[in-house]
C-alpha cells in the first residue's frame, strides 16, 4: 500500500469511481483491474491446452491446474486436496457444519449457494426437468440424470477398491469409505467422527435429545416416521425392496 493510499484505508475513502457501473475503489490500479474484468471484454491470457481465456495471469494459472492436476490446498482434517483456496474453504464446511446461505422463506441454511438455489424451488414448486420414462419431475438436471439410471440400469461409477458399481458419484464416494476408513464428519460437541453425514446427524441426537428418522439411502434426516416413508417412496423407489 502506497503512502498516498494508506490514509484512505482508515477513512474508508474510495475516490476512484467506475463510469460504467458506479463501483468505487481505493486506487487507480484497483479501478483498472475492475474495468478489465467486468467491462472491457478483454481476456489477454489464453490457455495453451484449451480454448479458455482469462483477464489476469493469476486466473490463468489457477485454471491450468485443471490440466496439470496440481492441488496445492490441503484440508487439515481429512487430507483431501484442492486446486483453489475457494474450493478448500467450501469443502471445510462439511467438517465445521458452517452454513452461510439461508433461505429467506423458511430459514433453512446451506453450505453451498447452489444448494440454496435448488432448495428454493421447493417454495416455488418449479420442477423443470421431466423424466420421459415415468413422468417424474425434478428441480435440477443432475437429479434427473441420476434418476434415469434407475430405468437404464446404468451404474457408471465403479469403486476403486472393489468391483461394486453405483449410479452416482456420491454413492460411490460414500461406499469407498468402508474400504478407506475415512470419517470426515466430526461432532463439534464431543469430537466423535463418522463415515456418513447421516450418522453424524443421528449421533447429534444424543446431545440435542430430538427425535429424528434418518434415511438409510442418502442420510437425510426427517422429523416424523411418516415423512421418512414418503421421502423413501419419492426419492429412492428404485432402491427399495
Amino acid at each position: 500500500v502506497s503512502q498516498l493510499e494508506e490514509p484512505r484505508i482508515h477513512t474508508g475513502a474510495k475516490p476512484h469511481q467506475c463510469q460504467e457501473c458506479g463501483s468505487a475503489f481505493l486506487s487507480k490500479g484497483q479501478l483498472k483491474r475492475h474495468y478489465q474484468r467486468y467491462h472491457s471484454g478483454e481476456k489477454p491470457y489464453s490457455c495453451d491446452q484449451c480454448d479458455k481465456a482469462f483477464v489476469t495471469a493469476a486466473e490463468l494459472k489457477v485454471h491450468q491446474r485443471v490440466h496439470n492436476g496440481e492441488k496445492p490446498y490441503s484440508c487439515d482434517v481429512c487430507g483431501k486436496t484442492f486446486s483453489t483456496s475457494g474450493h478448500l474453504k467450501t469443502h471445510q464446511r462439511t467438517h465445521t457444519g458452517e452454513k452461510p446461505f439461508s433461505c429467506y422463506q423458511c430459514g433453512k441454511a446451506f453450505s453451498l449457494l447452489g444448494n440454496l438455489k435448488r432448495h428454493f424451488l421447493i417454495h416455488t414448486g418449479e420442477k423443470p426437468y421431466h423424466c420421459d420414462e415415468c413422468g417424474k419431475d425434478f428441480t435440477d438436471s443432475g437429479g434427473l440424470t441420476i434418476h434415469k439410471r434407475i430405468h437404464s440400469g446404468e451404474k457408471p461409477y465403479q469403486c476403486r477398491h472393489c468391483e461394486k458399481t453405483f449410479t452416482s458419484l456420491v454413492e460411490r464416494n460414500r461406499h469407498e469409505r468402508t474400504h478407506t476408513g475415512l470419517k470426515p464428519y466430526r461432532c463439534e460437541e464431543c469430537g466423535k467422527t463418522f463415515v456418513l453425514l447421516g450418522s453424524l446427524k443421528v449421533h447429534r441426537n444424543i446431545h440435542t435429545k430430538e427425535k429424528i428418522y434418518p434415511c438409510e439411502q442418502c442420510g437425510k434426516i426427517l422429523s416424523r416416521s411418516s415423512s421418512l416413508k414418503h421421502h423413501e417412496q419419492k426419492c429412492h423407489a428404485g432402491f427399495l425392496h
